[in-house]
């Protein structure tokens, strides 16, 4: 959800997409979104988020003990983290809540976001998804989830993302691959059967958290927007 926000935001300000289109591929199937706390007097609509925000547009993607896409205070940090995810535009940070079938962005002062370098990321997640491959093969991993096999190799068989026109075929790539790795660690996680000791289960736990970590900074890079 924050993804499909920060990419559309940075189409938004680049021209490739208007506040209406943004509106609608953030709230796809959900009845509304709202956003609060950037205005005293009234929660705003989507379409008018782009015109309410200055800087830099960076994704926080974070997870315990690694919080990318954050730079503070505390307070934003850990409602971030909460919700595992944010965005992050100039000094404000915008963490999704759900409010019955309402989805609000809850806006909250954010400090200056370390950097995440788009092409660096995307390069570790490559090597990463091999790597971690071949340690789940030599798992077996089909013994234990044999859904996974299928997903690594149906990449390009995927529904598309709801990303904006104009947006960079290498992001697209890295986003696609990214969320592809997301929705593998939630298979794996779904079912720890198949492992014989505590030792094997601790080496595949290990394997989800590093693509887990290369996934989350790749989607960060990917979907990040310098000015």
């Amino acid at each position: 959800m924050s993804a499909v926000l920060a990419a559309w935001l940075g189409a938004v300000r680049a021209g490739h997409a208007g506040p209406d289109d943004l509106a609608d591929a953030v709230r796809g199937d959900d009845p509304r979104h709202l956003v609060a706390g950037l205005q005293e007097t009234r929660t705003l609509e989507l379409h008018e988020l782009p015109a309410a925000l200055k800087g830099p547009i960076s994704l926080a993607m974070p997870a315990p003990g690694d919080p990318v896409g954050l730079g503070g205070p505390a307070s934003f940090n850990l409602a971030a983290l909460e919700a595992g995810q944010a965005v992050v535009v100039g000094d404000v940070g915008l963490v999704p809540e759900e409010d019955a079938r309402t989805v609000v962005w809850q806006a909250h002062p954010a400090g200056r976001v370390p950097w995440v370098d788009e092409r660096e990321t995307a390069s570790e997640l490559r090597v990463a998804l091999l790597d971690v491959t071949r340690r789940l093969a030599d798992l077996d991993v089909v013994a234990w989830q044999p859904d996974i096999p299928d997903l690594l190799l149906n990449l390009r068989h995927r529904a598309p993302l709801p990303l904006p026109p104009g947006y960079d075929a290498r992001r697209v790539e890295t986003t696609e691959r990214a969320m592809l790795c997301l929705d593998i660690l939630e298979l794996a996680r779904s079912d720890e059967g198949g492992a014989v000791s505590a030792y094997e289960m601790d080496r595949r736990r290990a394997a989800l958290a590093d693509l887990d970590r290369a996934a989350r900074r790749a989607l960060v890079g990917a979907c990040s927007h310098p000015g």
